[in-house]
């Protein structure tokens, strides 16, 4: 097992695993090597159940289909730009709130954020996908201009701008972003 050990300034330690097999143990600074070890080897069942189940749920995944970043020209980055800010201002003008900064990334772990300030980012590999999960993900993230937890009005919110919400929640989940 590939396990990588990172002492950082927190309090607890806690355990990450990645579908590619790499193991993160991020540890208080102050933690010993023996209470460290002594941790791993009491999680050691978990981190294996929770391998198998990280790849398996991976490989039941696809792409979304999207280029690789790096491939896209400057043209086709504008367009996309451009597709999610109509998009937002759209569900803006619908859901009545207001955003700040609307910014495309590659994201490999989200497909949408909202900062407190209300800054939106989205991941530009959802251009290339089915449009109701994009619109899903604006409205998913501009319901957070209300609500910035994912508390039941939260949801509710997302339900009355996106009824099939959970449906394209679900779809989301089978896809891999790369």
């Amino acid at each position: 097992m590939n396990i990588q050990v990172i002492k950082s300034r927190r309090r607890t330690i806690g355990i990450e695993v990645h579908a590619d097999g790499k193991v993160i143990v991020r540890t208080p600074l102050r933690m010993s090597s023996a209470a460290i070890n002594r941790f791993i080897e009491e999680h050691d069942e978990w981190i294996r159940k929770k391998l198998d189940f990280v790849r398996q749920k991976s490989d039941n995944r696809h792409g979304t289909g999207a280029p690789g970043i790096e491939c896209l020209s400057n043209q086709e980055l504008d367009n996309i730009k451009d597709t999610f800010e109509k998009r937002v201002q759209y569900y803006c003008d619908i859901m009545n709130v207001s955003v700040g900064r609307i910014t495309i990334r590659n994201q490999k772990t989200r497909w949408g954020s909202c900062s407190s300030k209300g800054n939106v980012n989205f991941n530009y590999q959802l251009y290339y996908m089915p449009q109701e999960l994009m619109d899903y993900v604006i409205v998913h993230e501009l319901s957070h201009r209300r609500h910035m937890n994912h508390s039941a009005e939260f949801w509710a919110e997302v339900e009355k701008y996106c009824p099939e919400y959970r449906t394209y929640r679900k779809q989301l989940k089978g896809y891999e972003l790369t």
